[in-house]
């Protein structure tokens, strides 16, 4: 039997705020040393906005202050982060609509370019089956700054999507399935569905039903 899915994006459609911000001002509050990431941090998102840097470049730079943080520690990190601050910016639409759908016999995935190593804490949500994101190197027990494979936006997100369907042997009724997202970067993953919605979205979209969340 073919399943139904329910795929989230995650950063301002089940998240009020970008998650990979907040994890940094956690970090900051935790170890102010990390401070001194801040001013690359700064430029980086800069050099994005204006297209000098591509997704992935300005990540990796972002990200600095994982690097060399061991694996047991950053599973205390990351659980400390959902626990303090990531489960206090979820949507109440997004986990009321998580729940309904499930029951309805949706399985449910969340697809997002943010690191998955601290979005695997959304497992805790117990509805969620399966949490993809941008996967980052661990070498020798270590937490390193360098993207494993491609940056988890547009088109990857079908391919890895793809990919893990294809391992768990899942055949999918795509017709019959629903995608909610914020943006229209995530057309690719639009256009496989039946049943698109875009999250907040401040323009009209003549395609695409618009949800308001909060």
């Amino acid at each position: 039997m073919k399943e139904k899915l329910a795929i989230f994006d995650v950063d301002y459609t089940i998240t009020k705020r970008e998650t990979l911000v907040e994890f940094y001002i956690f970090m900051l509050k935790r170890n102010p040393k990390y401070i001194k990431y801040l001013p690359k941090s700064i430029f980086s998102s800069l050099f994005y906005v204006f297209k000098i840097y591509d997704a992935s470049k300005t990540k990796k730079i972002f990200i600095r202050f994982i690097d060399g943080i061991e694996e047991n520690d950053m599973k205390k990190i990351v659980k400390e982060f959902y626990e303090k601050c990531l489960s206090k910016i979820l949507y109440k639409d997004a986990i009321d609509t998580i729940k309904k759908m499930k029951k309805q016999g949706y399985k449910i995935y969340l697809i997002s370019a943010s690191a998955e190593f601290y979005l695997s804490e959304l497992y805790n949500i117990k509805e969620v089956d399966k949490v993809i994101g941008t996967r980052f190197i661990k070498e020798h027990g270590l937490h390193r700054n360098q993207i494993l494979g491609e940056n988890c936006k547009g088109e990857e997100k079908v391919k890895r999507l793809k990919e893990v369907l294809l391992k768990e042997n899942i055949e999918v009724d795509f017709e019959n399935s629903c995608m909610f997202s914020d943006s229209l970067s995530d057309l690719p993953l639009f256009n496989l569905v039946g049943h698109p919605y875009l999250i907040n979205y401040k323009k009209t979209h003549d395609k695409i039903e618009i949800l308001r969340w909060k």
